[in-house]
Protein backbone atom coordinates (compact mmCIF):
# COMPACT_ATOMS: atom_id res chain seq x y z
CA UNK A 1 0.00 0.00 0.00
CA UNK A 2 3.32 1.74 -0.33
CA UNK A 3 3.76 2.13 -3.69
CA UNK A 4 3.17 4.85 -6.83
CA UNK A 5 -0.48 6.00 -6.27
CA UNK A 6 -1.46 7.28 -10.11
CA UNK A 7 -4.10 9.62 -11.06
CA UNK A 8 -7.11 8.18 -12.52
CA UNK A 9 -8.40 10.95 -14.61
CA UNK A 10 -6.89 13.84 -16.64
CA UNK A 11 -6.97 17.42 -16.98
CA UNK A 12 -9.05 17.43 -20.03
CA UNK A 13 -11.42 14.71 -19.09
CA UNK A 14 -11.90 16.29 -15.75
CA UNK A 15 -12.72 19.60 -17.54
CA UNK A 16 -15.27 17.53 -19.09
CA UNK A 17 -17.20 16.37 -16.15
CA UNK A 18 -19.60 17.83 -13.59
CA UNK A 19 -18.17 17.46 -9.92
CA UNK A 20 -20.03 17.50 -6.91
CA UNK A 21 -17.63 18.41 -4.63
CA UNK A 22 -13.39 18.64 -5.68
CA UNK A 23 -10.76 18.74 -2.63
CA UNK A 24 -7.85 20.46 -3.19
CA UNK A 25 -4.66 18.45 -1.42
CA UNK A 26 -4.27 15.17 -0.82
CA UNK A 27 -3.01 15.19 2.57
CA UNK A 28 -4.84 12.82 5.67
CA UNK A 29 -7.47 15.50 5.43
CA UNK A 30 -8.12 15.90 2.33
CA UNK A 31 -8.10 12.39 1.51
CA UNK A 32 -10.45 11.35 4.59
CA UNK A 33 -12.97 13.78 3.32
CA UNK A 34 -13.32 12.72 -0.02
CA UNK A 35 -13.33 9.58 0.71
CA UNK A 36 -16.29 9.58 3.31
CA UNK A 37 -18.05 11.95 0.59
CA UNK A 38 -18.08 9.79 -2.28
CA UNK A 39 -18.97 6.99 -0.14
CA UNK A 40 -22.57 8.99 0.11
CA UNK A 41 -22.74 8.78 -3.94
CA UNK A 42 -21.57 11.87 -4.38
CA UNK A 43 -18.95 12.75 -7.53
CA UNK A 44 -15.61 13.62 -6.02
CA UNK A 45 -12.27 15.00 -7.64
CA UNK A 46 -9.41 15.35 -5.81
CA UNK A 47 -5.95 16.96 -6.17
CA UNK A 48 -2.63 17.12 -5.02
CA UNK A 49 0.70 19.07 -6.47
CA UNK A 50 2.73 16.31 -5.78
CA UNK A 51 2.83 12.89 -7.24
CA UNK A 52 2.26 9.81 -4.34
CA UNK A 53 4.20 8.31 -2.87
CA UNK A 54 6.13 11.85 -0.95
CA UNK A 55 7.69 12.73 1.50
CA UNK A 56 6.24 15.22 4.00
CA UNK A 57 7.98 16.77 7.18
CA UNK A 58 6.31 15.15 9.78
CA UNK A 59 6.59 13.47 13.29
CA UNK A 60 4.79 10.40 11.85
CA UNK A 61 2.84 9.39 14.80
CA UNK A 62 -0.63 8.61 15.01
CA UNK A 63 -2.00 8.90 18.47
CA UNK A 64 -5.12 7.01 20.05
CA UNK A 65 -7.38 9.68 19.73
CA UNK A 66 -6.03 9.36 15.42
CA UNK A 67 -6.54 6.01 15.35
CA UNK A 68 -10.19 5.71 16.74
CA UNK A 69 -11.03 8.58 14.34
CA UNK A 70 -9.92 5.98 11.46
CA UNK A 71 -11.63 2.93 13.30
CA UNK A 72 -14.94 5.44 12.64
CA UNK A 73 -14.71 5.64 9.51
CA UNK A 74 -13.57 1.69 8.72
CA UNK A 75 -10.06 2.03 8.19
CA UNK A 76 -8.49 0.42 11.79
CA UNK A 77 -6.14 -1.90 9.95
CA UNK A 78 -4.82 0.89 7.03
CA UNK A 79 -1.37 1.72 9.45
CA UNK A 80 -0.61 -2.40 10.20
CA UNK A 81 -1.18 -3.09 6.33
CA UNK A 82 1.11 -0.21 5.49
CA UNK A 83 3.96 -1.46 8.26
CA UNK A 84 3.65 0.96 11.11
CA UNK A 85 5.18 0.56 14.35
CA UNK A 86 3.22 0.37 17.68
CA UNK A 87 4.32 3.27 20.12
CA UNK A 88 3.66 3.39 24.23
CA UNK A 89 6.14 5.28 25.51
CA UNK A 90 7.44 8.96 25.09
CA UNK A 91 10.82 9.51 25.96
CA UNK A 92 11.52 13.56 26.77
CA UNK A 93 15.40 14.75 26.97
CA UNK A 94 16.84 17.99 27.86
CA UNK A 95 19.75 19.25 29.51
CA UNK A 96 21.29 16.02 30.13
CA UNK A 97 18.10 14.43 32.03
CA UNK A 98 15.11 12.05 30.38
CA UNK A 99 11.86 11.38 31.58
CA UNK A 100 9.74 8.22 30.12
CA UNK A 101 6.34 8.61 29.90
CA UNK A 102 3.93 5.86 29.25
CA UNK A 103 1.59 6.53 26.47
CA UNK A 104 -1.60 4.99 25.38
CA UNK A 105 -1.09 2.65 22.23
CA UNK A 106 -0.83 4.90 18.98
CA UNK A 107 1.35 3.82 16.11
CA UNK A 108 4.13 5.34 13.70
CA UNK A 109 4.33 5.51 10.51
CA UNK A 110 5.47 8.02 7.35
CA UNK A 111 3.16 10.34 6.01
CA UNK A 112 5.25 8.94 2.72
CA UNK A 113 3.04 5.60 3.43
CA UNK A 114 0.01 7.10 5.45
CA UNK A 115 -0.80 9.27 2.47
CA UNK A 116 -0.34 7.47 -0.43
CA UNK A 117 -2.72 4.55 1.27
CA UNK A 118 -4.98 7.22 2.32
CA UNK A 119 -5.38 8.24 -1.02
CA UNK A 120 -5.74 4.85 -2.61
CA UNK A 121 -8.54 4.39 0.28
CA UNK A 122 -10.08 7.43 -1.19
CA UNK A 123 -10.53 6.01 -5.14
CA UNK A 124 -11.13 2.54 -3.88
CA UNK A 125 -14.24 4.35 -2.47
CA UNK A 126 -15.14 6.01 -5.95
CA UNK A 127 -12.91 9.04 -5.49
CA UNK A 128 -11.29 10.46 -9.27
CA UNK A 129 -7.54 11.55 -8.15
CA UNK A 130 -5.36 14.02 -10.45
CA UNK A 131 -1.87 14.33 -9.29
CA UNK A 132 1.35 16.45 -10.17
CA UNK A 133 -1.59 19.29 -10.64
CA UNK A 134 -1.85 22.93 -9.00
CA UNK A 135 -5.40 24.22 -8.24
CA UNK A 136 -6.27 27.68 -8.25
CA UNK A 137 -9.86 28.88 -7.32
CA UNK A 138 -11.70 30.27 -9.91
CA UNK A 139 -15.05 32.79 -9.78
CA UNK A 140 -17.94 32.18 -7.87
CA UNK A 141 -20.69 30.74 -10.57
CA UNK A 142 -24.44 30.71 -9.46
CA UNK A 143 -24.46 27.44 -8.19
CA UNK A 144 -21.20 26.46 -8.29
CA UNK A 145 -17.21 27.34 -7.87
CA UNK A 146 -14.65 26.91 -11.14
CA UNK A 147 -11.07 25.65 -9.64
CA UNK A 148 -8.60 26.26 -12.40
CA UNK A 149 -6.09 23.37 -12.99
CA UNK A 150 -2.45 23.38 -14.78
CA UNK A 151 0.44 20.57 -15.08
CA UNK A 152 2.93 20.23 -16.89
CA UNK A 153 1.08 18.74 -19.71
CA UNK A 154 -1.96 20.32 -19.85
CA UNK A 155 -4.50 23.41 -18.20
CA UNK A 156 -8.20 23.23 -17.48
CA UNK A 157 -11.07 24.39 -15.15
CA UNK A 158 -13.06 22.39 -13.57
CA UNK A 159 -16.70 22.77 -12.14
CA UNK A 160 -18.07 21.94 -8.47
CA UNK A 161 -21.02 22.68 -6.29
CA UNK A 162 -18.46 22.53 -3.10
CA UNK A 163 -14.77 23.15 -3.11
CA UNK A 164 -12.55 22.03 -0.06
CA UNK A 165 -9.42 23.57 0.77
CA UNK A 166 -7.21 21.25 2.09
CA UNK A 167 -4.13 22.33 0.81
CA UNK A 168 -1.86 22.34 4.38
CA UNK A 169 0.12 25.03 6.04
CA UNK A 170 0.48 27.81 3.98
CA UNK A 171 -2.02 26.48 1.74
CA UNK A 172 -3.10 29.61 -1.03
CA UNK A 173 -6.26 28.10 -2.08
CA UNK A 174 -8.63 30.23 -0.17
CA UNK A 175 -6.74 33.19 -0.63
CA UNK A 176 -6.88 32.93 -4.79
CA UNK A 177 -7.25 36.09 -5.93
CA UNK A 178 -7.78 38.09 -2.22
CA UNK A 179 -5.69 39.74 0.01
CA UNK A 180 -3.19 36.49 2.27
CA UNK A 181 -5.08 36.51 5.95
CA UNK A 182 -2.81 34.16 7.41
CA UNK A 183 -1.55 35.50 11.23
CA UNK A 184 1.78 33.68 11.97
CA UNK A 185 3.21 33.88 15.57
CA UNK A 186 5.86 35.75 17.01
CA UNK A 187 8.56 33.75 17.59
CA UNK A 188 7.19 30.71 15.52
CA UNK A 189 9.73 28.07 14.61
CA UNK A 190 10.24 26.55 10.77
CA UNK A 191 10.03 22.85 10.92
CA UNK A 192 12.51 20.66 9.18
CA UNK A 193 12.31 17.09 8.85
CA UNK A 194 14.10 13.52 7.06
CA UNK A 195 14.42 9.68 7.30
CA UNK A 196 17.62 8.02 8.15
CA UNK A 197 18.73 4.50 7.78
CA UNK A 198 17.96 1.90 10.62
CA UNK A 199 21.16 1.56 11.70
CA UNK A 200 20.99 3.85 14.85
CA UNK A 201 20.33 0.94 17.36
CA UNK A 202 19.58 3.38 20.37
CA UNK A 203 16.37 4.88 19.16
CA UNK A 204 14.25 1.79 20.24
CA UNK A 205 10.95 0.45 18.36
CA UNK A 206 7.88 1.52 20.24
CA UNK A 207 9.16 5.07 22.23
CA UNK A 208 8.69 8.44 21.00
CA UNK A 209 12.07 10.78 21.47
CA UNK A 210 12.01 14.01 22.01
CA UNK A 211 15.29 16.29 22.55
CA UNK A 212 14.70 20.03 23.76
CA UNK A 213 17.17 22.41 23.47
CA UNK A 214 17.06 26.45 23.66
CA UNK A 215 16.93 26.34 19.59
CA UNK A 216 13.97 24.36 19.44
CA UNK A 217 13.03 20.80 19.29
CA UNK A 218 14.04 17.33 17.78
CA UNK A 219 11.18 14.27 17.28
CA UNK A 220 12.26 11.01 17.07
CA UNK A 221 10.96 7.64 16.33
CA UNK A 222 11.06 4.48 14.01
CA UNK A 223 8.81 3.83 11.14
CA UNK A 224 8.07 1.24 8.46
CA UNK A 225 10.92 -0.74 8.19
CA UNK A 226 12.37 -0.07 10.88
CA UNK A 227 13.49 3.53 9.45
CA UNK A 228 14.24 6.41 12.06
CA UNK A 229 12.19 9.81 11.20
CA UNK A 230 13.09 12.41 12.45
CA UNK A 231 10.86 16.02 12.86
CA UNK A 232 12.20 19.34 14.59
CA UNK A 233 10.95 22.58 15.22
CA UNK A 234 13.98 24.65 15.57
CA UNK A 235 13.79 28.77 16.21
CA UNK A 236 15.01 30.28 12.36
CA UNK A 237 17.74 32.65 13.72
CA UNK A 238 19.20 29.33 15.76
CA UNK A 239 19.19 27.55 12.08
CA UNK A 240 21.22 30.03 10.20
CA UNK A 241 23.39 30.50 13.57
CA UNK A 242 24.44 26.69 13.78
CA UNK A 243 25.11 26.44 9.53
CA UNK A 244 22.14 24.82 8.54
CA UNK A 245 18.90 21.99 9.53
CA UNK A 246 21.16 19.41 10.52
CA UNK A 247 23.79 21.10 12.31
CA UNK A 248 20.78 22.41 14.66
CA UNK A 249 19.28 19.12 14.86
CA UNK A 250 22.50 17.40 15.70
CA UNK A 251 22.60 20.73 18.44
CA UNK A 252 19.21 19.99 19.95
CA UNK A 253 20.32 16.38 20.35
CA UNK A 254 23.33 16.11 21.97
CA UNK A 255 22.20 19.35 23.93
CA UNK A 256 19.63 17.05 25.23
CA UNK A 257 21.53 14.23 25.80
CA UNK A 258 20.17 11.83 23.79
CA UNK A 259 22.44 9.35 21.80
CA UNK A 260 24.33 11.37 18.50
CA UNK A 261 23.76 10.50 15.57
CA UNK A 262 26.21 9.97 12.44
CA UNK A 263 25.51 11.28 9.05
CA UNK A 264 22.88 14.12 9.57
CA UNK A 265 24.02 15.91 7.19
CA UNK A 266 24.02 13.45 4.47
CA UNK A 267 20.34 13.02 4.78
CA UNK A 268 17.41 14.73 2.75
CA UNK A 269 16.18 17.61 4.74
CA UNK A 270 13.16 19.15 4.07
CA UNK A 271 11.89 22.40 5.41
CA UNK A 272 8.36 23.94 6.23
CA UNK A 273 6.85 27.44 6.25
CA UNK A 274 6.20 28.64 9.87
CA UNK A 275 4.00 26.56 11.71
CA UNK A 276 2.44 28.69 14.88
CA UNK A 277 0.22 30.02 12.36
CA UNK A 278 -3.64 31.06 12.20
CA UNK A 279 -5.94 32.45 9.55
CA UNK A 280 -9.49 34.13 10.22
CA UNK A 281 -11.45 32.92 7.17
CA UNK A 282 -12.20 29.24 7.00
CA UNK A 283 -14.96 29.42 4.42
CA UNK A 284 -15.94 31.52 0.43
CA UNK A 285 -18.67 31.19 -1.20
CA UNK A 286 -19.20 26.90 -1.93
CA UNK A 287 -15.56 26.70 -1.03
CA UNK A 288 -14.36 25.24 2.88
CA UNK A 289 -11.07 25.46 4.40
CA UNK A 290 -9.76 22.63 6.63
CA UNK A 291 -6.54 20.88 7.98
CA UNK A 292 -3.48 22.90 7.87
CA UNK A 293 -4.97 25.46 6.09
CA UNK A 294 -7.32 26.67 8.71
CA UNK A 295 -3.92 27.24 11.28
CA UNK A 296 -1.47 25.07 12.94
CA UNK A 297 -0.16 24.84 16.07
CA UNK A 298 3.14 22.66 16.96
CA UNK A 299 1.95 19.38 17.97
CA UNK A 300 4.28 16.94 19.50
CA UNK A 301 2.82 13.14 20.21
CA UNK A 302 0.56 12.73 17.15
CA UNK A 303 -1.87 15.72 17.46
CA UNK A 304 -1.68 17.47 14.29
CA UNK A 305 -2.58 14.13 12.78
CA UNK A 306 -5.71 13.18 14.97
CA UNK A 307 -7.00 17.33 14.04
CA UNK A 308 -6.24 16.55 10.76
CA UNK A 309 -8.23 13.12 10.32
CA UNK A 310 -10.83 14.63 12.58
CA UNK A 311 -11.67 17.77 10.43
CA UNK A 312 -11.81 15.29 7.29
CA UNK A 313 -14.24 13.69 8.66
CA UNK A 314 -16.24 16.49 10.07
CA UNK A 315 -16.39 18.52 6.90
CA UNK A 316 -18.25 15.74 5.22
CA UNK A 317 -21.58 15.95 6.44
CA UNK A 318 -21.53 19.59 5.61
CA UNK A 319 -20.29 19.02 2.55
CA UNK A 320 -23.24 17.06 1.41
CA UNK A 321 -25.42 19.61 3.13
CA UNK A 322 -23.99 22.31 0.93
CA UNK A 323 -24.74 19.82 -2.49
CA UNK A 324 -28.63 20.23 -1.23
CA UNK A 325 -28.29 24.02 -0.78
CA UNK A 326 -25.57 26.27 0.35
CA UNK A 327 -26.51 28.76 2.83
CA UNK A 328 -24.97 30.73 5.19
CA UNK A 329 -25.94 28.64 8.43
CA UNK A 330 -23.31 26.05 6.76
CA UNK A 331 -20.87 28.42 7.03
CA UNK A 332 -21.71 28.95 10.87
CA UNK A 333 -21.61 25.16 11.23
CA UNK A 334 -18.26 24.90 10.18
CA UNK A 335 -16.82 27.83 11.89
CA UNK A 336 -18.67 26.33 15.51
CA UNK A 337 -17.11 22.86 14.51
CA UNK A 338 -13.86 24.49 13.83
CA UNK A 339 -13.76 26.63 16.70
CA UNK A 340 -14.77 23.90 19.12
CA UNK A 341 -11.70 21.99 17.95
CA UNK A 342 -9.40 24.31 18.13
CA UNK A 343 -10.47 24.97 21.99
CA UNK A 344 -8.49 21.63 22.58
CA UNK A 345 -5.37 22.58 21.63
CA UNK A 346 -4.63 24.37 24.56
CA UNK A 347 -2.26 21.95 25.78
CA UNK A 348 0.09 22.04 22.55
CA UNK A 349 0.12 25.70 22.69
CA UNK A 350 1.31 25.66 26.47
CA UNK A 351 3.70 22.92 26.01
CA UNK A 352 5.11 24.81 22.89
CA UNK A 353 5.47 27.95 25.07
CA UNK A 354 7.08 26.22 27.53
CA UNK A 355 9.52 24.51 25.37
CA UNK A 356 10.71 28.19 24.43
CA UNK A 357 11.82 28.49 28.10
CA UNK A 358 15.04 26.32 28.81
CA UNK A 359 14.76 26.90 32.97
CA UNK A 360 11.08 25.73 32.23
CA UNK A 361 11.78 22.73 30.05
CA UNK A 362 14.60 21.77 31.86
CA UNK A 363 12.47 22.04 35.51
CA UNK A 364 9.55 20.23 33.99
CA UNK A 365 11.98 17.12 32.65
CA UNK A 366 13.90 16.54 35.97
CA UNK A 367 10.00 16.85 37.65
CA UNK A 368 8.67 13.92 35.48
CA UNK A 369 11.86 12.27 35.28
CA UNK A 370 10.86 11.42 39.49
CA UNK A 371 7.12 11.46 39.01
CA UNK A 372 6.54 10.45 35.36
CA UNK A 373 2.24 9.92 36.75
CA UNK A 374 2.38 13.73 36.87
CA UNK A 375 1.83 13.79 32.58
CA UNK A 376 -1.04 11.46 33.08
CA UNK A 377 -4.22 14.08 32.56
CA UNK A 378 -2.23 15.74 29.73
CA UNK A 379 -1.79 12.21 28.12
CA UNK A 380 -5.49 11.34 28.22
CA UNK A 381 -6.66 14.91 27.65
CA UNK A 382 -4.97 14.60 23.75
CA UNK A 383 -5.99 11.24 23.69
CA UNK A 384 -9.54 11.51 24.47
CA UNK A 385 -12.00 10.28 21.40
CA UNK A 386 -13.27 12.74 19.34
CA UNK A 387 -17.52 13.43 19.16
CA UNK A 388 -18.67 12.99 15.86
CA UNK A 389 -22.13 15.66 15.75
Amino acid sequence: MTGLVNSTTTIRSAADASWDVVVVGGGPAGAIAAREIARFGASVLLIDKSKFPRYKVCGGCLNQRALSTLKHVGLERLPQQCGAKRTNHFVLAAAKRRAKLRLADGASLSRSALDAAMVAAAIDSGVHFLAATTANLGPPQRHSRLVLLSSSKARGTVQARVVLAADGLGGRLLASGQPADTWISSGSRIGAGAIGAASHSNYKTASIYMACGAGGYVGLVRVENDQLNIAAALAPDFVKRSGGIASAAGHVIREAGLPDLDGLANLPWRGTPHLTRSTPRLARYRTLALGDATGYVEPFTGEGMAWALEAGVAVAPIALDGLRSWTPELVRRWYRDQRRRISGRWICRTLSLVTRHSALTNAAVSVLSHMPGLATPFVSAVNSRCRFD
